[in-house]
């Protein structure tokens, strides 16, 4: 009984890591995060959003890379505002 919870776990984990992936995050993070919370990791990964297609902008003060969402630069901590559009570019694919 234990082995067949643990195949639909791990089937569970998969399904939850190629989301994450094609999502832009990490296989193996959702890997295990669907394995252990097989049905929570499951719905979480298809309720976030999709960080591969979202603008980026510079960061005025150290120059990273950052998403147009980011209010307060992680790197300097230098306080964002909305840039004009020209600003923005859409990531690399």
């Amino acid at each position: 009984m234990g082995y067949e919870y643990l195949f639909i776990a791990l089937l569970f984990g998969i399904a939850t890591g190629f989301i994450g992936r094609a999502k832009g995050g990490s296989f193996f993070l959702w890997l295990i995060i669907g394995t252990v919370l097989p049905g929570f990791g499951l719905i979480a990964v298809i309720l976030i959003r999709n960080e591969i297609n979202e603008p980026e902008r510079r960061c005025d003060n150290c120059g990273k890379i950052l998403k147009l969402y980011v209010q307060v630069c992680p790197r300097c901590g230098y306080d964002l505002y909305l840039p004009p559009p020209e600003e923005t570019r859409m990531p690399p694919r």
